[in-house]
């Protein structure tokens, strides 16, 4: 077979594969609330965004290329693009530092910052550039989309796979906790990097009504803000791990810190989020005492405010028994 028709086959997987990949997301109920984000899903071409990722292998990753010789590996490629799967993207010393997300996960985050027509965006974490487009698309604007990452080996190659889609919105290089000031004010923020405080340089750049996304300890917070030092919400009831921002990281307690705990709860997912929710409030055993006595409560039942002054987490109510600090 010619390399034409090898090309055109490869053409047509991925129009099959991106139809697969969106039924399997319309399934899930990622975006019941905003179906708006099926169209931009049906165009937007994820391949083009990871010519290259890896997959676990025995003794770490196996490369898988878009233009490796080989037909069958362009095609396992192909086919690995458009899995409902986070895919790594890049690594440094055999650890992950950057990767594409879970579709499934960002139809659902996309869905839940509420976007409506008009509104400036600011991505916290450019990833591939993947998820920038899929704004740009939806908001039919380019300029309304902003996205910043601290490397700039990943806001260039987030370029160049952007300006491949037909997208050109704001790449910037820098400090995604000090938000871009320049391209302010922003409606909605998106992070795709896990939090372990609520930056008051996003706030700031915020106008008031605006509402900010983000994973925080292992779920994904939803923030209004009510001016420029004030913001308050709930978590969702999703889970969700990623990389922290800026290589900042605050890890999850290990089994030897928790002897005193029922071994069948130490790795339970809701007790781990409250561990990871209170660390440095709360020790383990307190924790695990207020999870039990709360009747091992629901992500969304937390919150985060943050004022002017303070900001902290709680159960229930931001002036209830139930809060500890975040800074």
């Amino acid at each position: 077979m010619g390399a034409a028709a090898l090309d055109k086959d490869l053409d047509d997987l991925a129009v099959t594969a991106r139809a697969a990949l969106v039924r399997e997301i319309d399934a899930s109920g990622a975006w019941d609330d905003d179906p708006v984000w099926r169209e931009a899903f049906e165009a937007v071409p994820r391949h083009v965004f990871v010519p290259y990722y890896y997959v676990g292998a025995v003794g770490g990753y196996e490369r898988r290329w878009g233009e490796s010789p080989d037909p069958r590996t362009r095609e396992r490629w192909m086919r690995g693009a458009y899995e409902d799967a986070p895919l790594a993207t890049r690594l440094r010393d055999g650890e992950l530092v950057s990767s594409s997300s879970q579709p499934s996960l960002m139809a659902k985050m996309l869905a839940e910052l509420r976007v409506e027509d008009g509104n400036r965006v600011l991505e916290i974490g450019a990833g591939t550039g993947y998820n920038a487009a899929l704004l740009a698309h939806r908001l039919g604007d380019d300029d309304l989309v902003t996205t910043v990452d601290l490397e700039p080996e990943i806001t260039e190659s987030a370029r160049q796979h952007l300006a491949a889609a037909g997208y050109h919105p704001a790449v910037v290089t820098g400090d995604g906790a000090r938000g871009v000031p320049e391209r302010a004010p922003y409606d909605r923020i998106i992070a795709t990097c896990t939090l372990t405080s609520i930056p008051r340089a996003w706030l700031a750049q915020c106008g008031p009504g605006a509402r900010i996304l983000a994973p925080f300890a292992t779920g994904l917070i939803a923030l209004t803000v009510r001016d420029t030092t004030h913001a308050e919400g709930r978590f969702l009831h999703t889970p969700a791990y990623f990389v922290p921002l800026r290589g900042e990281t605050r890890p999850e307690p290990g089994t030897a810190h928790l002897g005193a705990i029922p071994r069948r709860f130490r790795d339970h997912e809701l007790f781990r989020f409250l561990l990871a929710l209170t660390r440095g409030s709360l020790d383990p055993q307190e924790a695990f005492a207020l999870w039990e006595r709360e009747g091992q409560p629901q992500r969304e039942r937390y919150g985060i405010t943050v004022s002017e002054e303070q900001e902290w987490a709680w159960l229930d109510d931001p002036e209830g028994p139930y809060i500890w600090p975040l800074r």
